[in-house]
């Protein structure tokens, strides 16, 4: 069965931390990504990481945000820190050789 469990969001408040992981099963555990979208914007890529360990991140969370994958577990994660108002969006996480995602979860910054 192909899986892609997300857990790790939630409410903080602005300067505050968040890590976001993302289970997988039954399916190719390559490059890995994490997108999210906020109320009335499109969905936007915010961080990839290959099977070799290299990242890449949008320019908006560049410095306050790492993404990291453990391969024995099978899990990305995505640590979030410094966290800004416009970092509230519904994170998704992506597994692009399969192009598959997982459901969702929401991250709420709020001052």
């Amino acid at each position: 069965q192909v899986q892609l469990v997300e857990s790790g969001g939630g409410a903080v408040q602005v300067g505050g931390s968040l890590t976001l992981s993302c289970a997988a099963s039954g399916i190719i555990f390559g490059i890995m990504d994490w997108y999210r979208q906020a109320p009335g914007k499109q969905r936007e890529l915010v961080a990839v990481i290959t099977r070799a360990g290299h990242a890449n991140y949008a320019d908006s969370v560049k410095g306050r945000f790492t993404i990291s994958r453990d391969d024995v577990k099978r899990t990305a994660y995505l640590q979030m820190s410094s966290l800004k108002a416009e970092d509230t969006a519904v994170y998704y996480c992506h597994a692009a050789s399969a192009n598959y995602w997982g459901q969702g979860t929401q991250v709420t910054v709020s001052s």
